[in-house]
């Protein structure tokens, strides 16, 4: 009979409620999931936006990292109860169902832990610096720092670890970083298939994140068929599959998850707030930060959107003349006035078989070169960036992750990669948003033209002129 004690409760409008093991009623050295949940290192997350800038657009999108690793958790159960059966028999030496469920809860709980302010724009204006990113951070505090909590976990609200277990907070750390050459073969079989529930087509993390975005955005009140994409899932002996019967549904998320990207994460204006950060960032990185969180990851747990917001708010105030400049220049932001306006988009899509990487639209630099040279001469030198904004519709044909994902015919009993479907064949690789700002409008004409120009003129390339 369950007796409820050990169990409590929290509400999401997506998933309605989800549970979690309470601090309470436990057995000797136990720790419960809320211990996880109410740590330093995850409270944080309550100050990171999950829309890094959008929210600067979309005046709803206020939602946290911490209200989407909740619902990865969540989704991590219902992963399990899908799919934990069909693991097992491609698998014979799956731990426990109390192990990987418990082992996924906290990789979805987890997955983000690493984060810093602005999300993946501080990953690549600050952590890159430093050869890291926020899944190479999540490791070391997930190994280093809630290891010890992380070994004390023995259920969670559906299932129970056995008597002889423990998770392993490496295999955590495995889960939530993206996979390498080296990686990808590394560790047993089934935390290997595991692993493309967190870096594949569709994922515990990006089912919650197209849901949630496109909820609390007022894009869409339900996005995609979730119930029925996990519902046609298993794994094979190949890995993560899809039953025909679901590939519409799958479809339908890919096509979903790309408009949210083009609409949402590259609104134009979002891009533009952007461009401005990335120059604040320029100006000021020596001042966000004393330097590699690695070695200052104390002061890390306290660095959030909240606290840098409220510090360079104080900038233009100080003594020092190189930090004041940068504060006069971030309350400009703060105060939502960006210098870059969109002069003219255009859509570069690739498909199979089309070099992306050794397209001039690789790289803004030298699109922004090639454009330049295209101009009349007397506006050649005048102030503009360009702008890339790329989306992978679905993995192409290099890297560890590629091929993680397959669909089972039934008419032919066969398993194979899902990029050989018929249906996604159809999509497009990727593609990049070609984007020129400038700080007026008087010559949007002329770059119109000389971008089409670079552009070859093709056809199927979208148009849009600000």
């Amino acid at each position: 009979m369950k007796t409820f004690t050990s169990e409590s409760l929290t509400h999401d409008p997506l998933h309605g409620y989800m549970p979690f093991i309470a601090a309470r009623d436990l057995e000797p050295g136990e720790v419960a999931e809320q211990h996880l949940i109410d740590h330093p290192w995850v409270q944080r997350l309550r100050q990171i936006h999950q829309l890094q800038t959008a929210w600067w657009v979309y005046p709803t999108a206020e939602h946290t990292r911490f209200q989407h690793v909740l619902g990865v958790m969540h989704l991590a159960s219902r992963a399990t109860a899908a799919l934990y059966e069909s693991l097992a028999a491609v698998c014979p030496d799956l731990p426990s169902r109390g192990y990987v469920e418990s082992l996924m809860r906290m990789a979805g709980l987890l997955h983000d832990v690493g984060h810093g302010p602005f999300g993946h724009f501080f990953d690549a204006q600050f952590l890159a610096h430093y050869g890291l990113n926020h899944e190479t951070l999540g490791r070391t505090i997930i190994v280093n720092h809630l290891g010890g909590l992380l070994a004390g976990i023995r259920r969670n609200p559906h299932s129970r670890l056995a008597p002889h277990e423990k998770l392993d907070p490496a295999q955590i750390a495995y889960l939530i970083t993206r996979p390498t050459e080296a990686s990808a073969a590394a560790g047993p079989k089934w935390l290997r298939l595991l692993r493309a529930l967190f870096s594949g087509i569709y994922t515990i993390d990006n089912m919650d994140f197209v849901l949630r975005d496109a909820y609390m955005s007022g894009y869409n009140q339900r996005a995609f068929d979730l119930e029925r994409l996990l519902h046609y899932s298993f794994f094979s002996d190949a890995g993560l599959t899809i039953h025909t019967r679901g590939l519409v549904a799958l479809a339908n998320f890919v096509a979903v998850r790309a408009e949210l990207f083009r609409t949402i994460y590259f609104h134009r204006t979002v891009r533009a707030i952007d461009l401005s950060l990335s120059d604040l960032f320029a100006q000021s990185r020596a001042f966000l930060f004393p330097g590699n969180p690695l070695a200052h990851l104390d002061a890390y747990q306290r660095f959030t959107e909240w606290s840098l917001l409220v510090d360079v708010a104080r900038w233009h105030e100080c003594d020092d003349p190189e930090r004041r400049a940068a504060g006069e220049a971030w309350l400009d932001f703060l105060a939502r006035r960006t210098p870059w306006r969109m002069a003219c988009e255009r859509t570069r899509y690739f498909g199979s078989g089309e070099s992306e990487p050794g397209s001039i639209f690789s790289r803004a630099e030298f699109t922004e070169a090639a454009l330049r040279g295209l101009l009349p001469p007397e506006i050649r030198e005048m102030p503009l960036r360009v702008d890339l904004a790329r989306h992978v519709h679905r993995p192409g044909t290099r890297g560890p992750a590629a091929g993680q994902n397959f669909v089972y015919d039934p008419a032919t009993n066969t398993t194979r990669p899902l990029g050989d479907s018929e249906l996604f064949r159809r999509l497009p690789i990727s593609y990049r948003l070609v984007r020129v700002y400038t700080r007026t409008s008087e010559h949007n004409a002329e770059l119109a033209a000389a971008l089409d120009a670079l552009l070859g003129g093709g056809a199927e390339d979208d148009v849009t002129n600000m």
